[in-house]
């Protein structure tokens, strides 16, 4: 059987990226950086094989592909709020125009361009 462990995104400036996931997700080191190198934990997970997907950030000097052939969907409970705190985080909006009128999702992307969408679930908020 297998699981997701990690999920590894390449990045050119790995501070700006590892800061920009570990604010946005409230993740925490695992061990410390190195120059090209970074694993992303949730919190409570107590080794490599806990309950949790990690993220880890990988400076390897390739370029990005537009558009992105893998991203992730991360789900809120308050999309709006959400976008807007990753926004200030340093996320940026993508322009997309092919967002079904019924959409439940934004298309963000990080710091480095990786793309990601926040997925409304259950009911959105009263304005």
């Amino acid at each position: 059987m297998l699981t997701f462990g990690t999920i590894v995104l390449t990045v050119e400036d790995l501070p700006r990226a590892a800061e920009f996931w570990r604010t946005a997700l409230d993740y925490v080191d695992r061990r410390p950086p190195t120059d090209d190198w970074v694993i992303l934990d949730p919190p409570a997970k107590s080794g490599w094989d806990g309950p949790g997907t990690s993220i880890a950030l990988s400076v390897t000097g390739y370029p990005q592909h537009y558009p992105p052939r893998i991203h992730l969907d991360l789900y809120a409970d308050d999309q709006v709020a959400e976008v807007r705190r990753l926004l200030g985080l340093g996320a940026h909006e993508v322009d997309w125009q092919n967002y079904p009128d019924d959409a439940d999702w934004v298309v963000l992307e990080d710091t480095e361009g990786n793309r990601f969408c926040v997925v409304q679930v259950g009911p959105a908020p009263a304005a």
